[in-house]
């Protein structure tokens, strides 16, 4: 299935892309997507009751704003230089173990909702992301069985404030939590609508100019591996978002570098995810 969630900021509801491509609202099933609907089952029961409603639900203008296409988790961890080109542009090595950190929930918004620069801010820089929603409660979970506590994946732009993050003393999470740095969706796609999660293409492009172009199958550390390795560490919980890691063509790896101000447009997709623009937006 291919969940989203519509309507003004705060006030979303739940949805889903039927298979003809229209938009249904399924309120009548769940009022969000949340931890519990997630940890109960909630996607698997809710594509079994919308294949007995033979299109009868309300139909959701396509017009309308899409948010976020989960209702705001309990954490968002990231991948540091997930990739190997971009660790060489970064020029740093390659990690012998996954570089984990912290994106705060807060700055969570729909996939089209802007980007606003934070105060003070320099040098905003936008980076593709494969995005993982767990669906299960993974605490020190193998390999072989972590893609049972997935519940599926969507589309992340990780935006990053490099003066913040590389500038200033302590950690990355200071460049990554700015309000409107985590756009999510369109849709969150459940697992059985992914052809192969390791070769989906990945791409972002700013004022129509392409910046990153990939695939998934360049991650160092895939997917199942991750999973695995967060839940040594803390339990991850349904809902949860781990978002992969980016690849090479950052503004940050460019000579000089390349960062976003006002006015700029960001476009990016991931292949079977969707696809995301962002209008940026001078600092409030």
């Amino acid at each position: 299935m291919k969940l989203i969630r519509f309507g003004s900021p705060q006030k979303e509801k739940p949805g889903v892309i039927a298979p003809d491509g229209t938009w249904r609202d399924v309120t009548a099933f769940t009022a969000d997507y949340t931890e519990e609907f997630f940890g109960t089952d909630g996607a698997a029961e809710l594509a079994s009751w919308f294949a007995k409603q033979n299109g009868s639900l309300p139909e959701v203008p396509k017009m309308t704003r899409l948010g976020s296409p989960i209702a705001r988790p309990n954490k968002i961890v990231c991948i540091g230089l997930n990739f190997v080109d971009h660790a060489k542009e970064s020029g740093m090595e390659l990690p012998k173990e996954p570089i984990l950190f912290f994106k705060a929930t807060s700055a969570i918004v729909g996939p089209n909702d802007g980007l606003t620069l934070p105060r003070g801010g320099e040098k905003t820089d936008w980076e593709v992301e494969l995005a993982v929603v767990i669906g299960k409660t993974a605490r020190y979970v193998s390999e072989a069985d972590a893609l049972n506590h997935v519940a599926g994946y969507c589309l992340h732009n990780d935006y990053s404030e490099r003066a913040f993050q590389l500038e200033r003393s302590g950690q990355w999470v200071k460049g990554k939590s700015c309000d409107t740095f985590a756009p999510l969706g369109p849709f969150l796609a459940t697992p059985d609508e992914i052809r192969d999660v390791n070769a989906l293409r990945m791409w972002l492009r700013v004022n129509g100019v392409t910046k990153q172009e990939s695939t998934s199958g360049n991650l160092a550390f895939k997917i199942p591996h991750l999973v695995s390795y967060i839940s040594q560490f803390m339990t991850l919980q349904p809902g949860d978002v781990i978002s992969t890691g980016t690849p090479s063509g950052v503004g940050l790896g460019f000579k000089p570098p390349q960062f976003l101000k006002a006015g700029d447009i960001v476009e990016l997709g991931i292949e079977g995810l969707g696809e995301q623009k962002q209008t940026v937006k001078a600092a409030q």
